[in-house]
């Protein structure tokens, strides 16, 4: 990889600290990821955010939690604080597997290289920090932070877990998406204001000693009332989901033993003018040069991308995108992209390729509410289910002319989209005949254009009782997305693949269940690779009835298979067509007495 000189990243030692003539810092930061200055690591756009404000930043990446802790000593205290976040993964979701197995690797690290942070970042280094600089304020951010800001079901340790706040000794959290609510903090401390006395801003938490409910605010149940009873817990969820994803959303207050922790009110969704300013930071978009020629994989992924959005309407039950970055879509302007790509062609190693133009949802670029005051009061979580929201201005049109503006830039060989793709938006029927036209035109062309050879798309299962479970659509449509992908191919002359994920063990799924989704991937001669067994993980739907065994929005119980015997039971249907599967999943049907699927998947001859 060229070399840039390390003056162009944010001081990550007291030598480059020194270098920049600075005798003091206003800010430090530790991150459990390496420093990739890059606007997909949020420890880079922190920095880059805090540097615009013109405050002397420096990053400590995966600092050394063992021994001395000389990591954490070696710049000293800032004068403002010390903001801290585990990175931009959920570190147990990065360590441990489905099946609490210690994973081999961590994408954030050099080399892959495991064990280069602890479990929970965001407490042991609080932790660490409060120990070292007790008088130094300390702010958490990220989405390890954000997704625990409340009570929450722990999955690697099987216990529901206080809001962070307790536990870290944290002075401040920052939840979401922070750029807003940090240059609000930056320039209210700038000012003059100490921070324990910050207690208005925006999409902010804080513990506090005693706090009366104001008109408006929402008080939750307990923690300790949460440890006692499944249902309050399920009850609580449904207010904390709903008022992350409301353009007026309520204060909301829990008590835990003789402490509140008060939940301040998202922002409402950035501007263009305010996410562009995030993006166009001077990012050198490159890792540190102290890493030298070792390969972060995580960067690699995302090298040659191109953000063009944030959040998701789509709300699916096992996701935390909506809960970290909201439902209401954030659209970068035009100018802001090409200038992005722009700076991408020229970095070293680029042939031509950029490997995705997307967002959490590829095809979500620019839409929003036809009469944005409906949106304001609606406090659904989803825009896509039950059913595409009549007030959905879903038009695929802003993305195309992106794509087509970028593809003819003379350095651009070939975009992908290398983003989910929610076909259900390509397929509903529009009551505007121009909506229905570009998504037909955007069908096209995605297939056409913008397939690496494989394109990935989530039906997450096949059976209607587990979909609406998991706010998916019917598997019907995923049937007839198929048979257009597999139309514009055959007529393109090409030979690509649509690559389905599922997942298993999603509460509401049987194993059952799980048999006919292996009798309806054989109808289909799919072999299925993109597999996972539910993950439960803070802050959604899914993790909730995982726990409480009730869904928030019925209070009516919901089977979930908990035991590692249950979910490898479901696990092994995914695999109908493996040998060493044979007589296992032989065995279950008999039991069940559904030789029906036994004939299906094997033949009549068992």
């Amino acid at each position: 990889m060229e070399r840039v000189g390390s003056e162009k990243w944010l001081p990550t030692t007291k030598k480059e600290v020194e270098a920049r003539g600075w005798d003091a810092l206003d800010v430090i930061l530790f991150s459990g990821d390496a420093y990739v200055d890059h606007p997909s690591f949020g420890a880079a756009v922190i920095g880059r955010i805090l540097e615009a404000e013109g405050l002397r930043v420096a990053i400590v990446p995966q600092p050394d939690w063992r021994g001395d802790y000389r990591d954490f000593r070696k710049l000293g205290a800032p004068r403002l604080f010390f903001g801290i976040s585990a990175g931009a993964m959920d570190s147990m979701v990065n360590h441990y597997t489905a099946n609490k197995r210690l994973r081999s690797d961590d994408a954030y690290t050099p080399g892959g290289r495991r064990g280069m942070r602890p479990d929970y970042p965001s407490i042991v280094y609080s932790r660490i920090v409060k120990e070292l600089y007790p008088d130094t304020p300390v702010v958490l951010g990220g989405i390890e932070a954000s997704l625990r800001r409340l009570t929450h079901y722990d999955y690697w340790q099987d216990r529901l877990s206080p809001g962070i706040l307790v536990d870290s000794r944290a002075d401040l959290l920052i939840y979401g998406m922070g750029e807003q609510p940090l240059r609000e903090l930056v320039r209210r401390l700038k000012a003059g204001e100490p921070l324990q006395r910050l207690r208005d801003i925006r999409q902010t938490a804080y513990l506090t000693d005693s706090s009366l409910p104001e008109a408006g605010d929402i008080s939750l149940f307990s923690h300790e009332e949460c440890l006692n009873d499944k249902r309050k817990q399920a009850q609580n969820f449904r207010h904390i989901e709903e008022e992350s994803n409301k353009y007026a959303a309520s204060r909301l207050l829990q008590r835990v033993k003789d402490r509140v922790i008060v939940v301040n009110p998202p922002y409402p969704p950035m501007t263009e003018t305010e996410i562009d300013a995030s993006f166009d930071l001077p990012y050198t978009r490159l890792p540190h040069p102290k890493y030298k020629d070792k390969v972060i994989p995580a960067f690699e992924m995302i090298r040659f991308s191109i953000t063009l959005h944030r959040g998701c309407f789509g709300g699916c039950a096992f996701c935390t995108i909506s809960a970290h970055q909201g439902k209401f879509i954030a659209s970068r302007s035009r100018e802001s992209i090409l200038r992005e790509v722009k700076k991408v062609v020229e970095m070293p190693g680029f042939k031509g390729y950029l490997s995705d133009l997307g967002g959490p949802s590829a095809n979500m670029y620019r839409m929003k509410g036809r009469d944005e005051s409906l949106c304001r009061t609606c406090r659904k979580p989803s825009c896509l289910f039950p059913a595409v929201c009549a007030n959905l201005h879903a038009d695929h049109t802003p993305m195309l002319e992106i794509y087509r503006e970028i593809d003819r830039l003379p350095e651009i060989r070939k975009s992908f989209i290398g983003s989910g793709v929610r076909y259900d938006l390509l397929l509903h029927s529009y009551r505007e005949e121009q909506l229905n036209r570009a998504a037909q035109a955007y069908r096209e062309e995605l297939i056409a254009r913008h397939v690496s050879g494989r394109l990935k798309v989530a039906p997450e299962h096949t059976q209607p009782e587990v979909l609406a479970l998991m706010r998916k659509p019917p598997f019907e449509q995923f049937e007839q997305f198929a048979k257009l992908f597999d139309g514009i191919n055959k007529k393109e002359g090409l030979n690509q693949q649509l690559i389905p994920y599922f997942i298993s063990s999603h509460p509401g799924c049987t194993e059952m269940d799980m048999a006919e989704l292996a009798v309806v991937s054989k109808r289909l001669r799919f072999q299925l690779e993109q597999v996972q067994d539910f993950t439960p993980t803070p802050m959604t739907l899914a993790t909730e009835i995982y726990y409480t065994g009730y869904h928030p929005y019925t209070l009516k119980p919901v089977y979930t298979a908990r035991s590692q015997e249950d979910k490898l039971s479901q696990r092994q249907f995914f695999f109908w067509y493996k040998p060493e599967y044979r007589h296992q999943i032989t065995q279950t049907l008999q039991r069940a007495g559904r030789r029906d699927l036994l004939n299906k998947l094997f033949g009549k001859s068992r």
